[in-house]
């Protein structure tokens, strides 16, 4: 069904949601595309990290799978533009602002005819949904072309925070990680293996917090946190140990077998991270801090 004609094509997931794919087992693999935090910082000082706002592909018993839309995204859809077989694929949002969406304007597979996306995310703020905050940003005056220029098929399903949702042979689970920010994180487990991805952590968790977020992220394979703090200025690079903290403390009450710290402030260039990813070590060994391109397989030592 082309989006230049208009449909109702959302649905509220509270529900196991089956999925068309063909199953393949054996490969449960993480691509980062996008790993800043706020906005993309193209320069000379942030070539070994990347510069491309947050963006995770995740392939799992034979699934496509991406975790939020910022510019990294543009890159993954030109990979996947040398596929010749259409393309089925699932994409979730932690939030709608602006780092976590821009990149969906320039996915080129969603301009294909024959390719199929399905679009999750959670009301925002303002209580605009998912489909209407992607439609939004590509109106005049901020983008020169509608989302219905999009000739995939795009199908938007309104998530309820809290609820579990199947796909194939995949369940994902989703909980409120920041209530400020309306952001949602996601438990995805296939078989014995499991990854969680939460990107809005604040610096500081209440109890309230915590019984949110742990359950997600009890026991998983790979841990995916934001890095944290204040916004968008007033950081100080003296107090180095903010960024980690949250996440590490976590990662440890949570028995995380291994732990990736993302969404990396723009100041944050890549000498500082080299510093950072030492300093962590220290407190939590079986640390990494993302950088584009990095590639982990779940279930093998690395």
């Amino acid at each position: 069904m082309s989006n230049f004609e208009r449909s109702d094509s959302q649905s509220y997931v509270n529900n196991p949601l089956n999925s068309s794919f063909h199953h393949l087992r054996g490969d449960f693999w993480v691509k980062f595309w996008g790993v800043r935090g706020l906005t993309p910082t193209p320069n000379s000082h942030t070539c070994r990290y990347g510069s491309n706002t947050a963006c995770v592909e995740i392939y799992v018993a034979g699934q496509r799978f991406i975790f939020d839309g910022g510019t990294g995204l543009r890159v993954l859809g030109k990979t996947w533009q040398e596929q010749e077989k259409p393309i089925e694929a699932h994409l979730f949002f932690t939030n709608s602002q602006s780092n976590r969406i821009q990149g969906f304007p320039f996915f080129a597979p969603a301009f294909v005819t024959d390719n199929c996306f399905h679009v999750y995310g959670t009301a925002a703020s303002n209580g605009a949904s998912i489909k209407q905050s992607l439609c939004n940003q590509m109106l005049q005056p901020h983008f020169p072309y509608p989302l219905q220029v999009m000739q995939s098929e795009l199908l938007f399903h309104n998530l309820t925070p809290g609820n579990t949702l199947e796909i194939g042979e995949v369940k994902i689970t989703t909980a409120v990680i920041n209530k400020n920010q309306r952001s949602i994180g996601y438990r995805m487990t296939w078989g014995d293996y499991s990854v969680a991805y939460i990107t809005d952590l604040h610096k500081s968790l209440d109890m309230q917090d915590q019984n949110q977020i742990l359950p997600l992220i009890q026991d998983v394979d790979l841990l995916i946190a934001n890095a944290t703090y204040t916004p968008p200025t007033g950081k100080n690079h003296e107090y180095a140990e903010l960024l980690w903290k949250t996440p590490v403390s976590l990662a440890q009450m949570a028995n995380v077998k291994r732990l990736v710290i993302s969404q990396h402030h723009p100041d944050d260039d890549d000498d500082f991270l080299d510093n950072i990813q030492n300093e962590v070590k220290s407190n939590f060994p079986n640390v990494l801090i993302a950088c584009e391109g990095m590639v982990l397989h779940i279930g093998n030592e690395e």
